[in-house]
């Protein structure tokens, strides 16, 4: 914090050249989470909650009914929004229904009356939950802004999901409660304890009584741990009692319990006490001196037992011994240093709605405040004239007793009410540090989100994995990018060379230029994409130098050379980088987070490409070709000069052998989809994966031992990624679950668990903020997008290049051998995937990059087909009469030093990046090296090859058709 308030306190200064820092950083090129670090935060507004409030929380049975049963269709229906659901089952439930009964409330009374149609009511609603969701939005960006987060981005994602970027931040567990806060805030009466003390009693013989018969609804609890604190001592006289029916009873067991508070640090219960007193054993209840404590306050109970007793007091038969009104609440911070031990509090429901009697909708203004008595901030607040007129009443009814403050349903303070409070004006006390003060103040200052909002999709890296990534990814950069410089001047010589770099150099500064003038986000994948851009950028000017050598060894100088070379490689140029582009374009549609920024980098490589190899080369080439002075250049050196010249193989000849070949290939990765499947990721799947480095090297297995029984069940996935000290663990435990404290307990049992492998010195928070170096978290219903995305987007590629052949050359054997070709391609590269996954020592599991990695393939082999197929229509146009098989040949052997140059610029750039690069994408680029690969052997063996085919075929109908005419 103390970074960012420095920072904007010199935004206004001019730091360079007449710029302000702010004006330089606003026109920077942004770093991605994985290259800075921090949280990037996919939020879901609870489309379900907004639509019970329109109802003014209708109560129907058939209401309820259709929300749950919406809710259990989204899961699987993800793409379908969730009134269209909610409507269908409503009128499942009754064909009858009219929705106009449910929603003519007094807020909607101007727009749906109950004469209402239902497709009415249904465009109004729409209308309402777009609003709602566009004020979730502005509330969450005020939140951001007044967290003091440098260069935030905020973006609408559509079926209420909003995502949020925020590199550099170090603290996520305080941006979880700020962004899932729906700042509901709620003031309550309260019981006092003795009031309901008898019921509680009453409700731990009804639990010891299920217990006693096998009831499901009650199970035994597992064996604890009760921590005793300075107020409130164990109850071992309690905990051997029989189940206890009446207050005098338990009174006098509490009254016992003193003589033993602080005697120890912990008792066991035994078995026989928690079958008798079920609820007791795990809920402290508050005593002092013996006596039955005043106040609302009703136990004390450790984190990991608020599970279970909320579920004890969901009983149905626990219901029936509790008041009606009854309402019980967690306080929001702990009581004891380790953060362990809550207390539970009782407060009155006195609305038949169960809503609050006064709520935050009053609160005109709220900020964190400081007591002259007290070490703690505090948040006071100021109330509108109909909040002032309720807190007034509500004070004066509850003199002598507490009122309890509520935020989002965690109890926040419960003070005591000594006299009646008129003006509208209270506090908000807690035992809160100044940070938490002022996130409470922001929270309530920016307003009440209209429904809550909880993360579905979660990426956190930390500023030491994020450093390590920008290393990676520039040494990866440098080091391809040289290869690439000398590649080209050991091949075509140093004059050529030397432009060809030139131009590669000037691609790279517009890109990065573009990038920065459009605010683009650049990731370690984008770093991937400028590296691939290079490739691109090569094969271009290698068409173009390749074509200037063909000419010239026609016997034309070095100027005509040049011009026709220029132009007869325009088209290939042209057609190559626009199916390219093709997949550039649906990965920016498809894709998310660093995948989308793949394809922009990618989508404005192959642009720049083009405008430097066709313009900038050519103006280069020509301008030496034009000085008197200037000597012939050959394009080549001795190295290559009679290097894949003139040759002669029979590529059409051995076509059959080639079919067979990939018929085996295509079995063989079939037989694997079949028995080893996919190691599908987070992505597809839902899960959290948690990246945990240790001092020294640790075996997979040692972690998975210790990890066995830490998720209920759950047997977490266990790989080591990078170095052998450095872990990725994976769980899809409680991932259905929306708890704002779910990603605290799996953090919690990681530290738990792991440390035998840790420090013996070490603390939670320090496990946590040191060891933990990145975690993600993808909800099922956006596992389940992203993969109906990712599918559609491999399938619009293949449909989008097929066209765009179909257009280009007009045959339907060049498009079928494409499409055959690159489906051929995404088959055998699923196949490698799926028999290798947990061989080789880096991630190969199907997520989004590996989509990214498939499409780049498509996208190069398309590439090398497309220009195999220009020389063979630019040659079929000039040898009509040719067999098609002896042109293709040709044409294929024509092609080589192009194919070759292009395919090892590329290997040797997405090399340096595999060793180079880093972890975490070393699979994508795996998949990319391999794509490559089998892209130009497909190219070459199953698409040219199939236009013979097809050729073959339609002049066999053609003949067909003349002998029947001739019949």
């Amino acid at each position: 914090m103390k970074e960012f308030n420095y920072l904007d306190s010199i935004s206004s200064e001019k730091v360079w050249l007449g710029y302000t820092l702010k004006e330089c950083r606003e026109k920077e090129i942004n770093l991605g989470l994985d290259l800075k670090g921090g949280m990037n935060v996919t939020l879901e507004v609870s489309v379900a909650d907004i639509i019970r409030s329109l109802s003014d929380f209708n109560t129907s049975p058939n209401f309820n009914q259709a929300l749950a049963k919406a809710t259990e269709l989204q899961k699987t229906n993800s793409q379908v929004s969730y009134i269209d659901l909610f409507v269908r089952a409503y009128t499942e439930i009754d064909s009858q229904a009219k929705l106009a009964t449910v929603f003519s409330t007094f807020e909607l009374k101007d727009k749906i009356s109950l004469t209402t149609s239902n497709a009415e009511v249904v465009k109004v609603l729409k209308t309402e939950i777009d609003g709602a969701i566009a004020n979730s939005f502005n509330v969450l960006r005020q939140r951001i802004d007044r967290f003091g987060v440098v260069q935030p981005n905020i973006q609408k994602l559509g079926n209420g999901r909003i995502l949020i970027e925020l590199p550099g931040i170090k603290e996520p567990e305080r941006v979880r409660k700020l962004l899932q806060g729906s700042a509901n805030l709620e003031f309550w009466e309260t019981y006092d304890l003795n009031e309901i003390i008898n019921n509680l009693g009453e409700a731990n013989k009804v639990l010891a009584s299920l217990n006693a018969t096998g009831g499901a609804s009650a199970p035994v609890v597992k064996d604890t741990t009760v921590a005793k604190t300075a107020t409130a001592a164990t109850t071992p006289e309690v905990k051997k009692a029989k189940a206890i029916s009446d207050v005098d009873s338990l009174k006098a067991a509490l009254a016992k319990k003193t003589a033993t508070a602080g005697a120890t640090d912990s008792t066991k219960v035994s078995e026989k006490g928690r079958k008798e007193n079920p609820l007791f054993a795990i809920l402290q209840i508050n005593a002092q001196g013996g006596q039955v404590s005043r106040g609302p306050v009703v136990g004390l109970a450790q984190s990991k037992d608020t599970a279970q007793i909320n579920t004890y007091f969901k009983t149905k038969q626990v219901k029936e011994v509790l008041p009606r009104d009854l309402g019980l609440r967690w306080s929001v911070k702990a009581i004891d240093k380790k953060g362990e031990i809550f207390q539970l509090i009782a407060i009155k429901i006195t609305n038949r709605d169960g809503r609050a009697p006064l709520g935050g909708d009053v609160i005109t203004d709220a900020r964190a405040d400081f007591s002259q008595t007290s070490a703690y901030a505090n948040v006071s607040m100021s109330m509108n004239a109909e909040g002032s007129k309720t807190w007034a009443r509500m004070t004066k009814d509850n003199i002598g007793k507490s009122i309890a403050i509520a935020l989002d349903g965690y109890i926040y303070s419960f003070p005591t009410v000594n006299t009646e409070i008129s003006g509208g004006s209270s506090q908000i006390t807690g035992n809160f540090t100044v940070e938490e003060a002022k996130d409470l103040a922001n929270t309530l200052k920016s307003g009440k989100m209209p429904a809550p909002a909880r993360i579905v999709q979660e990426d956190i890296v930390g500023p030491s994995l994020g450093q390590q990534a920008i290393t990676n990814g520039l040494w990866s950069f440098i080091i391809a990018f040289l290869l690439v410089l000398v590649y080209m001047v050991v091949y075509y010589g140093l004059i050529p060379g030397l432009i060809a770099d030139i131009a590669l150099f000037a691609n790279v500064f517009f890109l990065m230029g573009i990038l920065a003038s459009f605010g683009s986000v650049l990731t370690l994948p984008g770093i991937a994409g400028i590296v691939l851009t290079m490739g691109m950028a090569v094969d271009a000017n290698v068409l173009i130098y390749e074509r200037i050598r063909e000419e010239m060894r026609h016997g034309k100088n070095m100027r005509a050379a040049i011009k026709e070379g220029f132009k007869h490689a325009l088209n290939a140029i042209i057609d190559s980088n626009v199916t390219t582009l093709i997949t550039g374009i649906v990965l920016v549609i498809f894709g998310q987070g660093p995948i989308k920024g793949f394809g922009v980098t990618l989508s404005f490589g192959i642009l720049t490409t083009f405008i430097t190899a066709v313009f900038l080369t050519r103006y280069m080439v020509e301008a030496y070709a034009s000085r008197e002075t200037a000597k012939e250049l050959p394009f080549h050196t001795k190295i290559s000069e009679h290097f894949l010249q003139n040759t002669k193989i029979d590529f059409m000849k051995i076509r059959k052998t080639m079919y067979i070949l990939s018929g085996i290939m295509f079995l063989i990765s079939f037989v694997s989809f079949g028995v080893r499947g996919f190691s599908l990721g987070i992505d597809f799947t839902g899960g959290r994966n948690y990246v945990v480095a240790f001092e020294k090297p640790v075996k997979t297995e040692d972690v998975k031992k210790l990890l066995k029984d830490a998720f209920e069940g759950d047997m977490p996935q266990v790989i080591t990624i990078g170095s052998d000290n450095q872990v990725r663990i994976s769980t899809k435990y409680k991932i259905q679950e929306n708890g704002v404290d779910i990603d605290n307990e799996i953090e919690s049992k990681l530290f738990t668990n792991l440390k035998p492998m840790l420090n013996s010195n070490i603390t939670e928070a320090q496990f946590i903020k040191e060891n933990i170096k990145s975690s993600s978290k993808v909800g099922p219903t956006v596992a389940d997008d992203i993969k109906r995305s990712a599918i559609w987007a491999v399938l619009f590629a293949i449909i989008g290049i097929g066209l765009y052949i179909m257009i280009r050359f007009r045959e339907w054997g060049y498009t079928l051998g494409a499409v055959v070709s690159l489906a051929h391609d995404v088959v055998i590269t699923m196949g490698l995937f799926s028999l290798f996954y947990g061989m080789l020592p880096f991630s190969m599991e199907i997520d989004q990059s590996f989509i990214a990695a498939i499409l780049t393939v498509l996208g190069y082999s398309i590439n090398d087909t497309v220009i195999n197929y220009d020389r063979i229509r630019e040659n079929v146009g000039l040898f009509p009469k040719r067999d098609r098989v002896t042109i293709i040949n040709d044409s294929v052997n024509q092609m080589l030093g192009r194919t070759f140059s292009t395919t090892f610029t590329v290997i040797i750039t997405l090399l340096a990046m595999f060793i180079f690069g880093g972890d975490s994408i070393r699979g994508f680029i795996f998949a990319m090296l391999f794509g490559i690969f089998i892209g130009t052997y497909s190219s070459v063996f199953i698409a040219s090859p199939i236009t013979v085919e097809m050729d073959k075929l339609v002049r066999m109908r053609r003949i067909k058709k003349v002998e029947e005419l001739k019949k």
